[in-house]
């Protein structure tokens, strides 16, 4: 079935592009020094959010063609992995001796319910189409393979989005002249020999490394550019797979 392997690989790559927001960010903001417990209770707000998201969005996802919320909702989720970089960039900026003012939270917890809009958006939408194109006679069966291929999809760019961050980190060593500094870090992950070294050369010199670029940063740029390439090339052939006739969905019988 040519339609189910266009699908596929569509949505495969369809949320490269929110990786970096999506994987990094939370982590991100703790190593700025915003208490994990924190961002927990910023969650809760989210929980009426997420339970009444749906029941709205259903609304606009419920007729022949769904994926169109799918494809309108991608260049804002898109922009806001821009605004978690700019909220990650703003946490030093803010940050007193008592922790973080009421209003960063509160910016964090608007960034978060977009956030929610826009993803919510595009999950019932996928949903809806699943539902729509499913086999009536192996419905289930054919559901869960393009949930479980649609949940893939979302989970192996955050897993390479994660491994990626130290590597596209650069840093410097400061205090010792003639002295360059890999990433510590990303030295014992992929045992780069030489990274440890160069580590250790300016430790030793009475340096320290210093961080001059954060991979995050290098991360939401390429994420942004390729989600957008998405977008732009992939999304109206995605959205074409509605127009598709129900013959091209249903699984070939031989008697």
């Amino acid at each position: 079935m040519p339609a189910v392997l266009t699908f596929c690989l569509l949505i495969l790559t369809s949320k490269v592009g929110f990786s970096a927001a999506d994987a990094v960010t939370g982590l991100k903001l703790v190593e700025e020094g915003v208490p994990k417990e924190h961002l927990a209770l910023l969650a809760v707000p989210m929980v009426p959010l997420q339970i009444i998201l749906p029941l709205i969005i259903s609304k606009y996802t419920a007729g022949p063609q769904p994926l169109n919320t799918f494809y309108k909702a991608m260049p804002f989720r898109l922009l806001l992995g821009l605004e978690f970089a700019f909220l990650v960039w703003w946490a030093p900026k803010v940050k007193h001796e008592g922790g973080f003012p009421m209003y960063y939270y509160a910016v964090v917890v608007l960034s978060y319910a977009l956030h929610q809009i826009t993803l919510y958006s595009m999950y019932v939408a996928v949903m809806a189409f699943n539902a729509k194109v499913s086999d009536p006679l192996i419905g289930g069966t054919y559901m869960t393979l393009l949930n479980t291929v649609s949940n893939l999809g979302g989970n192996w760019p955050s897993t390479v989005a994660l491994w990626l961050v130290d590597p596209l980190t650069v840093k410097e060593c400061a205090g010792a002249q003639g002295h360059s500094c890999g990433t510590a870090a990303a030295a014992e992950r992929f045992l780069m020999h030489q990274a440890v070294l160069l580590f250790q050369l300016c430790t030793k010199a009475g340096g320290s490394c210093v961080t001059t670029l954060d991979g995050y940063y290098v991360e939401s740029v390429i994420c942004l550019i390729l989600g957008f390439g998405w977008w732009f090339f992939l999304g109206p052939r995605f959205k074409k797979l509605q127009d598709e006739g129900q013959s091209s969905w249903k699984c070939k019988r031989s008697n």
